[in-house]
Protein backbone atom coordinates (compact mmCIF):
# COMPACT_ATOMS: atom_id res chain seq x y z
CA UNK A 1 0.00 0.00 0.00
CA UNK A 2 1.44 3.36 -1.00
CA UNK A 3 1.51 6.43 1.20
CA UNK A 4 -1.08 8.01 -1.10
CA UNK A 5 -3.53 5.27 -0.16
CA UNK A 6 -3.46 6.45 3.45
CA UNK A 7 -3.94 10.15 2.69
CA UNK A 8 -7.01 10.07 0.48
CA UNK A 9 -8.78 12.85 2.32
CA UNK A 10 -5.84 15.12 2.98
CA UNK A 11 -5.21 18.24 0.94
CA UNK A 12 -8.74 19.62 0.99
CA UNK A 13 -10.73 17.00 -0.91
CA UNK A 14 -13.66 18.98 -2.31
CA UNK A 15 -15.97 15.96 -2.03
CA UNK A 16 -15.41 15.49 1.70
CA UNK A 17 -16.42 18.27 4.09
CA UNK A 18 -14.91 18.52 7.56
CA UNK A 19 -18.24 17.47 9.06
CA UNK A 20 -18.38 14.37 6.90
CA UNK A 21 -14.72 13.61 7.55
CA UNK A 22 -15.35 13.79 11.32
CA UNK A 23 -18.29 11.44 10.91
CA UNK A 24 -16.08 9.00 9.01
CA UNK A 25 -13.62 9.14 11.90
CA UNK A 26 -16.40 8.40 14.39
CA UNK A 27 -17.33 5.30 12.40
CA UNK A 28 -13.69 4.23 12.32
CA UNK A 29 -13.44 4.65 16.09
CA UNK A 30 -16.50 2.44 16.50
CA UNK A 31 -14.96 -0.22 14.26
CA UNK A 32 -11.77 -0.01 16.32
CA UNK A 33 -13.78 -0.98 19.39
CA UNK A 34 -14.80 0.80 22.56
CA UNK A 35 -17.08 3.82 22.78
CA UNK A 36 -14.51 5.51 24.98
CA UNK A 37 -11.62 5.19 22.55
CA UNK A 38 -9.36 8.21 22.96
CA UNK A 39 -11.58 9.84 25.55
CA UNK A 40 -10.14 11.82 28.40
CA UNK A 41 -11.14 11.96 32.03
CA UNK A 42 -10.04 13.66 35.21
CA UNK A 43 -9.53 11.36 38.18
CA UNK A 44 -9.68 12.65 41.76
CA UNK A 45 -7.63 9.83 43.25
CA UNK A 46 -5.47 10.86 46.17
CA UNK A 47 -7.09 14.32 46.21
CA UNK A 48 -5.16 15.33 43.10
CA UNK A 49 -6.42 16.15 39.63
CA UNK A 50 -5.09 13.34 37.45
CA UNK A 51 -5.54 13.63 33.69
CA UNK A 52 -6.03 10.25 32.02
CA UNK A 53 -6.30 9.34 28.35
CA UNK A 54 -7.53 5.84 27.60
CA UNK A 55 -6.87 4.87 31.21
CA UNK A 56 -3.25 6.02 31.13
CA UNK A 57 -2.26 8.81 33.51
CA UNK A 58 -0.71 11.61 31.49
CA UNK A 59 -0.43 14.43 34.01
CA UNK A 60 -0.97 15.13 37.70
CA UNK A 61 -2.03 18.60 38.80
CA UNK A 62 -0.67 19.12 42.31
CA UNK A 63 -1.98 22.67 42.77
CA UNK A 64 -5.12 21.48 44.52
CA UNK A 65 -7.39 23.43 42.14
CA UNK A 66 -8.35 23.53 38.48
CA UNK A 67 -10.21 26.17 36.45
CA UNK A 68 -12.79 24.72 34.06
CA UNK A 69 -16.00 25.49 32.17
CA UNK A 70 -18.90 23.06 32.57
CA UNK A 71 -20.26 22.06 29.15
CA UNK A 72 -22.61 19.16 29.94
CA UNK A 73 -23.96 17.17 32.87
CA UNK A 74 -25.81 13.88 33.36
CA UNK A 75 -28.52 13.22 35.95
CA UNK A 76 -27.37 11.82 39.29
CA UNK A 77 -26.97 8.05 39.10
CA UNK A 78 -25.86 5.18 41.33
CA UNK A 79 -23.09 2.61 41.04
CA UNK A 80 -22.15 -0.52 43.00
CA UNK A 81 -18.89 -2.47 42.94
CA UNK A 82 -18.71 -6.01 44.32
CA UNK A 83 -15.99 -6.42 46.94
CA UNK A 84 -13.50 -3.70 47.78
CA UNK A 85 -13.34 -1.11 45.03
CA UNK A 86 -9.87 0.14 44.16
CA UNK A 87 -9.40 3.58 42.64
CA UNK A 88 -6.18 2.29 41.06
CA UNK A 89 -8.17 0.61 38.32
CA UNK A 90 -11.43 1.64 36.67
CA UNK A 91 -13.19 -1.72 37.01
CA UNK A 92 -16.60 -2.22 35.48
CA UNK A 93 -19.40 -1.85 38.05
CA UNK A 94 -21.42 -4.83 39.25
CA UNK A 95 -24.70 -2.91 39.28
CA UNK A 96 -25.75 0.59 38.31
CA UNK A 97 -28.83 2.78 37.96
CA UNK A 98 -29.33 5.81 35.74
CA UNK A 99 -32.37 7.07 37.65
CA UNK A 100 -31.39 6.03 41.24
CA UNK A 101 -34.66 4.05 41.44
CA UNK A 102 -34.02 0.73 39.73
CA UNK A 103 -31.07 -1.20 38.25
CA UNK A 104 -30.35 -0.65 34.59
CA UNK A 105 -31.78 -3.38 32.32
CA UNK A 106 -28.23 -4.38 31.28
CA UNK A 107 -27.32 -5.43 34.83
CA UNK A 108 -27.15 -9.23 34.69
CA UNK A 109 -27.87 -10.13 38.32
CA UNK A 110 -29.24 -7.08 40.18
CA UNK A 111 -29.24 -7.45 43.99
CA UNK A 112 -32.82 -6.12 44.06
CA UNK A 113 -35.56 -4.99 41.69
CA UNK A 114 -35.65 -1.51 43.24
CA UNK A 115 -32.82 0.57 44.69
CA UNK A 116 -34.87 1.31 47.81
CA UNK A 117 -35.04 -2.44 48.56
CA UNK A 118 -31.39 -3.17 47.83
CA UNK A 119 -29.16 -4.40 50.69
CA UNK A 120 -26.36 -2.28 49.23
CA UNK A 121 -28.46 0.83 49.86
CA UNK A 122 -28.36 0.38 53.63
CA UNK A 123 -26.07 2.33 55.94
CA UNK A 124 -23.26 0.06 57.05
CA UNK A 125 -23.25 -1.98 53.83
CA UNK A 126 -20.15 -0.03 52.79
CA UNK A 127 -17.11 1.09 54.76
CA UNK A 128 -18.11 2.26 58.23
CA UNK A 129 -21.58 3.78 58.11
CA UNK A 130 -21.55 4.38 54.37
CA UNK A 131 -23.65 2.66 51.72
CA UNK A 132 -22.00 0.18 49.37
CA UNK A 133 -23.95 1.62 46.42
CA UNK A 134 -22.75 5.15 45.76
CA UNK A 135 -24.38 8.21 44.26
CA UNK A 136 -22.31 9.89 41.56
CA UNK A 137 -22.70 12.40 38.75
CA UNK A 138 -20.81 12.64 35.48
CA UNK A 139 -19.89 16.10 34.24
CA UNK A 140 -18.22 17.20 31.01
CA UNK A 141 -15.73 20.04 31.40
CA UNK A 142 -13.09 21.91 29.40
CA UNK A 143 -10.06 23.51 31.00
CA UNK A 144 -9.77 27.29 31.03
CA UNK A 145 -6.52 27.08 29.06
CA UNK A 146 -7.99 24.69 26.46
CA UNK A 147 -11.67 25.29 25.76
CA UNK A 148 -11.86 22.78 22.90
CA UNK A 149 -10.83 19.56 24.67
CA UNK A 150 -13.56 17.77 26.62
CA UNK A 151 -12.82 15.86 29.83
CA UNK A 152 -15.09 13.56 31.77
CA UNK A 153 -15.29 14.24 35.50
CA UNK A 154 -17.10 11.80 37.77
CA UNK A 155 -18.19 13.51 40.98
CA UNK A 156 -18.64 11.43 44.14
CA UNK A 157 -21.65 12.09 46.38
CA UNK A 158 -19.52 14.16 48.78
CA UNK A 159 -18.80 16.61 45.94
CA UNK A 160 -22.44 16.79 44.83
CA UNK A 161 -24.48 17.10 48.02
CA UNK A 162 -24.00 19.18 51.15
CA UNK A 163 -24.57 22.59 52.67
CA UNK A 164 -22.54 25.74 52.11
CA UNK A 165 -20.00 26.29 54.88
CA UNK A 166 -17.70 29.31 54.88
CA UNK A 167 -18.63 29.91 51.22
CA UNK A 168 -17.46 26.40 50.30
CA UNK A 169 -20.03 24.98 47.89
CA UNK A 170 -20.56 21.40 46.66
CA UNK A 171 -21.89 21.10 43.10
CA UNK A 172 -25.63 21.32 43.83
CA UNK A 173 -25.18 24.31 46.14
CA UNK A 174 -22.93 25.97 43.56
CA UNK A 175 -25.49 25.40 40.77
CA UNK A 176 -28.24 26.90 42.93
CA UNK A 177 -26.00 29.89 43.65
CA UNK A 178 -25.47 30.49 39.92
CA UNK A 179 -29.17 30.04 39.22
CA UNK A 180 -30.07 32.57 41.92
CA UNK A 181 -27.81 35.08 40.15
CA UNK A 182 -29.23 34.14 36.71
CA UNK A 183 -25.82 32.98 35.55
CA UNK A 184 -25.48 29.92 33.26
CA UNK A 185 -22.61 27.63 34.22
CA UNK A 186 -21.32 27.58 30.64
CA UNK A 187 -20.80 31.35 30.66
CA UNK A 188 -18.37 31.42 33.54
CA UNK A 189 -15.03 29.92 34.53
CA UNK A 190 -15.47 27.69 37.56
CA UNK A 191 -12.69 26.80 39.94
CA UNK A 192 -12.92 23.36 41.51
CA UNK A 193 -10.70 22.70 44.50
CA UNK A 194 -10.21 19.99 47.10
CA UNK A 195 -11.42 20.06 50.68
CA UNK A 196 -8.19 19.86 52.68
CA UNK A 197 -10.07 18.65 55.75
CA UNK A 198 -11.59 15.61 54.05
CA UNK A 199 -10.04 12.14 54.28
CA UNK A 200 -11.52 11.26 50.87
CA UNK A 201 -11.42 13.25 47.62
CA UNK A 202 -14.03 15.99 47.95
CA UNK A 203 -14.47 19.03 45.72
CA UNK A 204 -15.85 22.53 46.23
CA UNK A 205 -16.69 24.99 43.45
CA UNK A 206 -16.55 28.76 43.06
CA UNK A 207 -16.88 31.32 40.23
CA UNK A 208 -13.72 32.90 38.82
CA UNK A 209 -14.62 35.13 35.88
CA UNK A 210 -17.10 35.52 32.99
CA UNK A 211 -16.13 34.25 29.55
CA UNK A 212 -15.50 36.79 26.82
CA UNK A 213 -17.49 36.72 23.60
CA UNK A 214 -14.99 34.59 21.68
CA UNK A 215 -14.77 32.08 24.52
CA UNK A 216 -18.56 31.82 24.70
CA UNK A 217 -18.76 31.00 20.99
CA UNK A 218 -16.11 28.28 21.39
CA UNK A 219 -17.84 26.78 24.43
CA UNK A 220 -21.22 26.76 22.69
CA UNK A 221 -19.72 24.73 19.85
CA UNK A 222 -18.20 22.27 22.31
CA UNK A 223 -21.48 21.96 24.21
CA UNK A 224 -23.12 20.54 21.08
CA UNK A 225 -20.27 18.17 20.25
CA UNK A 226 -20.31 14.38 20.40
CA UNK A 227 -17.47 14.45 22.95
CA UNK A 228 -19.56 16.51 25.37
CA UNK A 229 -22.40 14.01 25.10
CA UNK A 230 -20.23 10.92 25.35
CA UNK A 231 -18.48 12.29 28.42
CA UNK A 232 -21.72 12.16 30.40
CA UNK A 233 -23.18 8.96 28.95
CA UNK A 234 -20.35 6.41 29.06
CA UNK A 235 -18.88 4.98 32.24
CA UNK A 236 -15.38 5.40 33.60
CA UNK A 237 -14.61 1.78 32.72
CA UNK A 238 -15.59 2.45 29.10
CA UNK A 239 -13.50 5.62 28.97
CA UNK A 240 -10.49 3.73 30.31
CA UNK A 241 -11.10 0.79 27.98
CA UNK A 242 -11.67 -1.79 30.72
CA UNK A 243 -12.03 -5.26 29.23
CA UNK A 244 -13.40 -8.36 30.98
CA UNK A 245 -10.80 -10.71 32.45
CA UNK A 246 -10.19 -14.18 30.97
CA UNK A 247 -11.91 -15.65 34.03
CA UNK A 248 -15.01 -13.49 33.42
CA UNK A 249 -15.10 -14.47 29.76
CA UNK A 250 -14.78 -18.17 30.63
CA UNK A 251 -17.53 -17.90 33.24
CA UNK A 252 -19.83 -16.15 30.76
CA UNK A 253 -19.23 -18.86 28.16
CA UNK A 254 -19.90 -21.56 30.76
CA UNK A 255 -23.19 -19.94 31.78
CA UNK A 256 -24.30 -19.21 28.22
CA UNK A 257 -27.41 -21.17 27.15
CA UNK A 258 -26.80 -24.18 24.93
CA UNK A 259 -28.00 -24.00 21.30
CA UNK A 260 -31.56 -25.21 20.90
CA UNK A 261 -32.96 -27.46 18.22
CA UNK A 262 -33.25 -25.87 14.79
CA UNK A 263 -37.03 -26.21 14.88
CA UNK A 264 -37.21 -23.89 17.84
CA UNK A 265 -34.72 -21.39 16.46
CA UNK A 266 -37.00 -20.34 13.59
CA UNK A 267 -39.18 -18.26 15.89
CA UNK A 268 -36.24 -16.29 17.33
CA UNK A 269 -35.54 -13.64 14.65
CA UNK A 270 -38.88 -11.84 15.06
CA UNK A 271 -38.56 -11.66 18.88
CA UNK A 272 -34.93 -10.56 18.64
CA UNK A 273 -35.87 -7.77 16.25
CA UNK A 274 -38.64 -6.68 18.61
CA UNK A 275 -36.27 -6.57 21.58
CA UNK A 276 -33.70 -4.65 19.57
CA UNK A 277 -36.32 -2.04 18.76
CA UNK A 278 -37.04 -1.72 22.45
CA UNK A 279 -40.74 -2.60 22.21
CA UNK A 280 -40.56 -5.27 24.91
CA UNK A 281 -38.29 -3.26 27.19
CA UNK A 282 -40.53 -2.09 30.02
CA UNK A 283 -37.77 0.02 31.50
CA UNK A 284 -37.23 1.96 28.27
CA UNK A 285 -33.94 3.35 26.97
CA UNK A 286 -31.20 4.87 29.08
CA UNK A 287 -32.18 8.29 30.33
CA UNK A 288 -30.81 11.01 28.13
CA UNK A 289 -28.29 13.39 29.70
CA UNK A 290 -29.30 16.92 30.52
CA UNK A 291 -28.23 18.99 27.54
CA UNK A 292 -27.75 22.74 27.81
CA UNK A 293 -29.66 24.46 25.04
CA UNK A 294 -27.70 26.53 22.59
CA UNK A 295 -28.66 30.18 22.75
CA UNK A 296 -28.82 32.55 19.82
CA UNK A 297 -26.83 35.73 19.85
CA UNK A 298 -28.84 38.57 21.28
CA UNK A 299 -28.49 41.62 23.43
CA UNK A 300 -28.79 39.48 26.54
CA UNK A 301 -26.26 36.83 25.43
CA UNK A 302 -23.89 35.55 28.16
CA UNK A 303 -20.94 37.44 26.73
CA UNK A 304 -22.88 40.67 26.98
CA UNK A 305 -23.57 40.10 30.67
CA UNK A 306 -20.01 40.70 31.79
CA UNK A 307 -21.10 43.26 34.33
CA UNK A 308 -23.74 40.92 35.74
CA UNK A 309 -21.34 38.00 35.93
CA UNK A 310 -18.73 40.16 37.59
CA UNK A 311 -21.27 41.03 40.25
CA UNK A 312 -21.74 37.32 40.90
CA UNK A 313 -18.04 36.94 41.58
CA UNK A 314 -18.02 40.08 43.68
CA UNK A 315 -20.95 38.77 45.70
CA UNK A 316 -19.06 35.52 46.35
CA UNK A 317 -15.88 37.35 47.36
CA UNK A 318 -17.64 39.72 49.78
Amino acid sequence: MSNNDMTLFEGGNSLVSKELFDKFNDLTNTLAGGDGAGMRRISLRGSKFRELVGGEEMHVNKDGFMNVVIVNVAPISRMFYEGTYSAETAAAPTCWSVDTKKPHPDVENPPADRCMDCPNNVKGSGVGETRACKYQQRVAVVREDDLETVWQLQLPATSVFGDVEDKKMPMQAYAKYLRAHKTPAMAIVTQMYFDDDSDVPKLFFKPVRPLNEGEVETVMEVMNSDDAERAVTITVSQVDGVQPSPEEIAAAEEEAPKPKAKAKEKAKPKKAAKDEAGEDDEDGPIEEPTKMSRRKKSDDAPAAQADGLSSVIDAWDD
